[in-house]
């Protein structure tokens, strides 16, 4: 299952139609848009070398310096394609319709990119933190060849799952252990001795690097189609904080138990979908678990920018989680934690979870 799944995620692709913005049109009639198929686990800035000769013809004189937009709304281009899309898409849209710029780079948004040496050095940055947070080092990365770290990213490029694995297999970043699968492999065998059963009782202990994008909105919503737009990323907060598992017999780290550890200041008593929602009462906020000093630094920010979006929002809070996306999937959150981390981690070994909240506006007793 964990191959078959992996490779439904590396063919997975988002249906683009994307657009020259108006004022970098110099040709009549403007040219039609581009419909492009966008690996989820791929980078905007990476179909410049599709997107740029299409539209070349109409593009006025200069610098070209690729950058995409949707509905207003500057794109970050370190962030996996799949993960705008389930981010900014809450009813997904097919195909999904960005303009794409040539001139005029937002650099009070974005920060720089030069294209795609700026993607493999931000995905490399990436995999380095997830393998310090797994392993308490990233020497193996930092270490490896350079004809290693060229197949490693050609492969992302090109969507190769099996040349990754032959070489992320070096960098020793394992899997999570799943007692569940286990045991099931092990119920199909008979006779077999107790040796491989001899974790029973035991506590087995796994960090995961998680990526958390935490979207707080006021007003309720019953469909996804009205769910409101996202038109700042000010409304978006962005959070790396790892997930401490601890497994014991008879015990399933669940999904939920993830997100309660991730953000104990605000999950802890929330209601799983489609559950009525309790009435949290004030508590004391649990000090972030001691990072290195960058990770800690950006858990910290993504939290006080969270603890501002709770605070200018009500008194006492009735919160309710609206939406859990992982790989473009909306899973039940009682699914066993270490089977999404085992499927639907992306190659940088980051987990990314999109999770919006509803916290009604003025809510007092």
């Amino acid at each position: 299952m964990h191959m078959e799944a992996q490779k439904y995620l590396w063919e997975g692709a988002i249906p683009l139609q994307i657009h020259l913005h108006e004022s970098e049109v110099t040709t009549l009639p403007p040219p039609p848009p581009a419909l492009i198929l966008a690996p989820r686990m791929g980078y905007l800035p990476l179909l410049s070398a599709l997107v740029k000769p299409y539209f070349s013809s109409a593009l006025p004189p200069g610098v070209d310096t690729v950058w995409f937009e949707y509905k207003g709304l500057p794109l970050k281009w370190y962030i996996p394609t799949g993960v705008l899309f389930d981010l900014l898409c809450a009813e997904p849209e097919r195909p999904w319709t960005l303009t794409v710029h040539f001139r005029g780079y937002p650099g009070n948004v974005l920060i720089p990119c030069e294209g795609e040496d700026s993607v493999k050095w931000s995905f490399i940055n990436s995999l380095k933190e997830a393998a310090y947070i797994i392993n308490g080092n990233s020497k193996n990365v930092m270490n490896m060849s350079q004809s290693d770290q060229l197949e490693l990213w050609n492969s992302v490029m090109s969507g190769n799952l099996e040349a990754y694995l032959r070489v992320s297999s070096k960098l020793k970043l394992g899997t999570v252990e799943d007692e569940y699968t286990i045991k099931m492999n092990l119920s199909t065998k008979s006779g077999q001795g107790t040796g491989e059963t001899d974790m029973a009782g035991q506590v087995k202990t796994g960090r995961i690097p998680v990526r958390l994008y935490v979207w707080i909105v006021n007003e309720d919503f019953h469909d996804l189609e009205d769910a409101p737009k996202i038109d700042s990323w000010d409304k978006i907060s962005f959070i790396n904080r790892p997930v401490e598992i601890h497994t014991e017999e008879g015990k399933c780290f669940t999904l939920h138990d993830a997100l309660k550890g991730l953000l104990p200041e605000f999950f802890s008593d929330l209601p799983l979908i489609g559950e009525e929602s309790p009435k949290l009462e004030d508590e004391d906020k649990t000090k972030i678990p001691s990072e290195d000093a960058s990770s800690n630094r950006s858990a910290e920010e993504g939290v006080e920018n969270l603890c501002e979006h709770m605070e200018s929002s009500c008194t006492t809070t009735i919160a309710e989680i609206k939406l859990v996306r992982i790989q473009g999937i909306e899973p039940k959150l009682e699914i066993p934690f270490s089977w999404v981390v085992n499927n639907l981690m992306n190659p940088e070994h980051f987990l990314h979870i999109c999770i919006c909240i509803k916290v009604p506006a003025g809510n007092t007793i």
